[in-house]
């Protein structure tokens, strides 16, 4: 018993207008990939659903080329038919050929966001995969060049702040080394004036005593005799040491006055 031929017009019942959807649009897809492949020709198939679902197939996924490749030969016909340039006719199919790029952009983006996967084939998944790839492959360079460029920047800082702390520890060195000859110097000074007073007491203290009686001017009576002792008392350091410090003519000098 053959198959009756089924009215075309739209199905009231929305279970049976549902299901009659899914099998036509199954049988359509199939046909549109057969006459892609028997005839070798480039197909571009777009359904939307009445709940907006948008359902594609294009030759070798390329809907955009089809899209434009079917905008301007539209483009040409209508300038055969409509001789007189219009800018309105432009600027409507201007819209339309941004309009149908946005909506294909649009698209991309929510596959490549991993929404509205359904529709697509296994070879079309397999092409996202391999476009996600190799964004993630230039992504992963861009990042390990930066890393890289952070790593050098922060190894020349550590570099340039060793440098100024070794030259902090030379100028550190060498005020150290500074301090230690002056107290070197003062030591030894220190030590020579001992020496000396061990060795020529007499002599010591004419040369440390005498210059400041003489430079005060104002001393009492009993000054004299004081100096008069000290004066034979270098005259007898004299007779045993000759590199006296003070000479005679003060001496008398001083017991004269």
């Amino acid at each position: 018993m053959g198959r009756g031929r089924v009215q075309l017009k739209r199905i009231e019942n929305k279970i049976n207008r549902q299901v009659t959807f899914s099998k036509r649009r199954t049988g359509l897809l199939k046909k549109a990939h057969e006459i892609s492949v028997l005839c070798d020709a480039d197909v571009g198939l777009i359904v939307f659903s009445t709940k907006g679902k948008l359902f594609e197939y294009a030759t070798d996924s390329c809907m955009e080329k089809i899209l434009e490749r079917y905008e301007r030969y539209s483009y040409a016909e209508r300038q055969l038919t409509a001789p007189d340039p219009d800018s309105h006719v432009s600027w409507t199919l201007e819209h339309a050929k941004l309009k149908a790029r946005l909506e294909i952009l649009q698209k991309n983006h929510r596959h490549y966001m991993g929404e509205d996967l359904d529709t697509l084939s296994l070879k079309e998944l397999q092409n996202f995969e391999h476009q996600l790839d190799t964004a993630l492959k230039h992504i992963r360079s861009k990042k390990n060049q930066l890393m890289y460029e952070s790593i050098h920047e922060l190894q020349k800082k550590d570099k340039a702040l060793q440098e100024h702390n070794n030259t902090l520890s030379k100028k550190v060195k060498e005020k150290e080394k500074e301090k230690e000859k002056e107290k070197a110097i003062a030591d030894q000074q220190a030590q020579w004036v001992q020496q000396n007073q061990e060795l020529n007491p007499s002599a010591f203290f004419s040369s440390q005593v005498l210059p400041a009686l003489n430079i005060r001017g104002n001393y009492e009576t009993g000054s004299s005799v004081i100096v008069n002792e000290v004066a034979q008392t270098q005259n007898r350091s004299n007779s045993s040491n000759n590199n006296s410090l003070v000479p005679s003519w003060m001496l008398n000098h001083l017991a004269e006055q």
